[in-house]
């Protein structure tokens, strides 16, 4: 998730296409350590794509996911 976050902060400072190199410095200001693999796996992932359709698609795919939900029972009113 690190890498995700650092690759957005990239984009939003006007990074249209962050490198490895740019990802591992930003996680670097904060202490982190990037995980090579990881990072690598993502960059190839994302190469080429538009991220904002690459988001919209995710949320798509969340949006047909079933939540579960319903909440569950009260206390037991004990008396």
């Amino acid at each position: 998730m690190k890498h995700v976050a650092a690759y957005l902060l990239a984009q939003l400072g006007g990074n249209a296409s962050p490198s490895e190199g740019d990802i591992t410095t930003i996680l670097g200001a904060v202490g982190a350590e990037p995980d090579s693999e990881k990072l690598s796996k993502l960059l190839s992932s994302l190469e080429g794509k538009d991220l904002i359709e690459v988001l919209a698609a995710g949320r798509a795919k969340m949006a047909s996911m079933p939540s579960g939900g319903g909440g569950g029972g009260g206390g037991g009113g004990g008396g």
